[in-house]
């Protein structure tokens, strides 16, 4: 026993399994008390209430819900609205904060000013402010009865921003990102020369399934593509962007992009002058220079932080709450007040972000390992 204790590795993996015990146990112990708690004041535990019907509405889903659904699809519901701005959020933050970050760094005296007025606005302002800052400026545009007419094809009032969608069903869309997704790893795949013809063949195919989709996915009555209408004091027909939707997506947007801008701004100052001039002395031009040596090294100093930025991002998407946006915060805090299924609740709430966030850090960590540059630790 005693030679076994002196062995550094030994001893190490004892005392790490000891610790493991211990935390293990602990954690079961404070289950098992509020168990006890919970059933001595007669409160029910588990999992079953997901089956029971919720008995209120949300505004806004991209799966078929009403106040008969019961839990189990209302978390659902909340769940995929969260993914959905939060991914649009995402996407839309990194556009601004390209664009802002590249006017940091501009010799561009206008565009440098204006590029820091949006940081230094956007950056100081706390995010709850913003996202209630742009639902009451959205809420207070016209009524439906004196709507911006948009060309004639689109109509901005106080109840969203009505536009022409095609007859695809939430199911049609998910495919159809599938599949440009598949075609972009595929052109990712094949690089060189071959990426172009994989993307003409991608997109290609990806038209034909679209047209598929467009003409057999609907009823025979139903148009290719719904224009709204106001019909009374609501419109009909087409796609609906909710207030509590655009507020939320915008915030994140102006919020995220001012932050992104700032990681843009210090990725390509951190690039060492001495690689861009050696470039320059082999006889790059100015945008190979930017292509093959400032952008890859830039890119490569920018993941770390906007893997943790996207992060924070997301888990910013519970601020839709205020709004009544209902995000898979909302929906939770809604579950708890109507069935008291606290403990249970809380901790569908917590895998649920935990999922989004580790698949969004394993990506991110993914592509940072891919573009390191080999050799270097």
């Amino acid at each position: 026993m005693l030679k076994i204790w002196r062995n550094r590795t030994l001893r190490g993996t004892l005392i790490q399994g000891l610790v493991l015990l211990g935390t293990v146990a602990l954690f079961a112990s404070f289950v098992l008390t509020a168990r006890e708690n919970l059933v001595s004041q007669g409160i029910a535990t588990g999992f079953g209430f997901l089956e029971r019907s919720t008995g209120w509405p949300i505004n806004f889903s991209l799966i078929e819900v009403s106040d008969r659904s019961p839990y189990s699809r209302m978390l659902l519901a909340g769940f995929l609205n969260t993914i959905y701005v939060g991914l649009l959020g995402l996407a839309a933050a990194t556009l601004t904060g390209l664009v802002v970050g590249m006017m940091r760094i501009s010799s561009n005296l206008v565009l440098n000013i204006l590029g820091t007025i949006f940081v230094e606005t956007f950056r100081n302002v706390p995010l709850i402010l913003q996202v209630i800052f742009w639902y009451a400026l959205l809420t207070h545009l016209p009524p439906p009865r004196g709507a911006i007419d948009l060309a004639g094809v689109g109509f901005l009032s106080n109840r969203g921003l009505m536009l022409p969608a095609p007859a695809l069903s939430a199911m049609d869309l998910a495919i159809l990102a599938l599949g440009l997704l598949g075609v972009l790893f595929s052109a990712r795949r094949m690089g060189g020369t071959r990426s172009g013809l994989t993307w003409v063949l991608g997109l290609g195919a990806l038209a034909a399934l679209f047209t598929v989709l467009l003409l057999t996915g609907r009823a025979p009555d139903m148009p290719l593509v719904s224009i709204p209408e106001l019909r009374g004091l609501r419109f009909v027909g087409g796609l609906t962007v909710k207030p509590e939707f655009a507020a939320l997506l915008i915030a994140i947007m102006m919020f995220g992009g001012a932050y992104v801008a700032e990681i843009v701004r210090g990725g390509f100052l951190s690039v060492d002058r001495g690689r861009l001039e050696a470039a320059k002395a082999l006889g790059l031009s100015s945008w190979q220079i930017m292509r093959f040596v400032h952008i890859p090294l830039a890119i490569r100093a920018m993941l770390p932080a906007l893997t943790n930025q996207y992060i924070w991002l997301m888990k910013a998407t519970t601020l839709g709450v205020a709004i009544g946006y209902p995000d898979y915060f909302m929906v939770v805090s809604t579950s708890i007040n109507q069935s008291g299924q606290t403990i249970e609740l809380l901790l569908l709430l917590m895998g649920g972000f935990l999922a989004i966030n580790y698949v969004i850090g394993g990506i991110m960590n993914t592509i940072n390992a891919r573009l390191a540059i080999k050799g270097r630790s």
